[in-house]
């Protein structure tokens, strides 16, 4: 019986996740799951996998939690430190998918275990990347990427050397405005950007992915995760999301991982990984489907494609600082206290003053560097007028 833990267990990847193990119940133990503010959502997993402690991120949350929890024998604990606490309970299998910065300490606790990491928490690569994959190849831990574009490069690279590989091209879907006029864009609000034309995800992400940051932050794991050079990764837009990611070789072939867009797909494979197993998705057919579509991503049109080219070349704590900035930024959208486009400029005036100030100068060396990296640009992000 493998030992699970997962942490961000009410969002999208983790209830997806939670599916997967409960068709084979006898086949997993629960170790550890943490969640936020659904606490309904937490404690009903909770009751139901009878993990050995469940966490939520939020300390006023706790009596919530240990209320509906009572008697059933789970320890219950809350805060940051819990959720560090309960990664480092021994387990084979750890789910990373916490959204946000918080995500970096059970990632870095995975590899430190030398266990097997499903990696869905973007900023671990991007904020941390270097240092995350050094500790995973001083521990000899492995580290499975779950976003469904990274799954598709790991499928098609099995068996291949990577020093052939001439390009990684991440597809990208377009987003809720993707048919939208450009001189439209400036009047779009939250509400009509958190509809996303192919995937079920949460608001955040889907915000992220009409403005293109969620693909930027994906250019920028590519890079990290797979080692290989800026000039090397491409974006397209494919608007049916049926085709997650394609790898050119020097002897001009390409392979293309194609499959429906369901994320268990590429949990599925993380969980079973080396094997592949049966998963009840969707079974494509392509004579319905008819056409696959490509587009080129104009960096015109979508600043954040062009503001993580730079975050590769410069590289340091440059990461760090984009994600910090584009998550203020993203909240600010939210809150109606700038404009859709506002975000991009957004980030980009508080890179360039963060690097004015020589505040990304020098790799990172540990996880402190990179939340004071994190720490000092949210600061700035919120002070910065558009």
């Amino acid at each position: 019986m493998r030992r699970v833990s997962i942490f961000g267990a009410t969002g999208s990847i983790g209830q997806n996740t939670l599916d997967l193990l409960r068709r084979d119940p006898t086949a997993y133990q629960v170790v550890a799951l943490s969640g936020g503010r659904n606490i309904a959502q937490l404690a009903k997993d909770a009751l139901e996998f009878s993990p050995e402690v469940v966490v939520t991120a939020f300390a006023d949350l706790l009596p919530e939690l240990q209320a509906a929890m009572a008697g059933s024998g789970v320890a219950v604990e809350a805060g940051a430190e819990a959720i560090a606490r309960a990664a480092e309970r021994p387990a084979d299998w750890i789910m990373s998918c916490i959204v946000g910065v918080a995500g970096l300490t059970p990632s870095l606790q995975a590899v430190k275990q030398g266990t097997t990491l499903a990696l869905a928490n973007k900023e671990s690569l991007v904020a941390a990347g270097p240092i995350l994959m050094a500790e995973a190849r001083r521990h000899g831990a492995t580290i499975l990427p779950v976003d469904s574009e990274h799954s598709a490069v790991f499928q098609a690279l099995i068996g291949e050397d990577i020093s052939t590989v001439e390009r990684i091209i991440i597809t990208a879907s377009g987003g809720a405005f993707r048919d939208w006029p450009q001189a439209d864009l400036a009047k779009a609000t939250p509400a009509q950007a958190q509809t996303h034309p192919n995937w079920s995800m949460g608001q955040r992400i889907t915000i992220d992915s009409a403005s293109m940051f969620n693909k930027a932050m994906e250019l920028i794991e590519t890079k990290e995760f797979f080692g290989v050079h800026e000039t090397q990764i491409e974006t397209i837009i494919h608007p049916e999301s049926l085709i997650h990611a394609m790898v050119g070789f020097q002897d001009g072939g390409m392979m293309a991982h194609v499959g429906p867009p369901d994320m268990r797909h590429a949990i599925g494979f993380a969980l079973h990984y080396p094997e592949r197993r049966p998963l009840d998705v969707a079974r494509l057919d392509l004579t319905q489907i008819g056409q696959f579509r490509f587009y080129a991503a104009d960096e015109g049109r979508y600043p954040a494609l062009s503001l993580a080219r730079e975050v590769m070349r410069r590289g340091n704590l440059w990461g760090a600082a984009f994600n910090a900035a584009k998550e203020v930024a993203l909240d600010r959208f939210i809150e109606g206290d700038i404009g859709f486009l506002d975000m991009a400029i957004l980030v980009e005036k508080a890179l360039h003053a963060m690097d004015r100030a020589e505040l990304l100068r020098g790799a990172p060396r540990d996880l402190t560097d990179v939340l004071q990296a994190d720490q000092a640009t949210r600061e700035r992000v919120r002070t910065i007028n558009v």
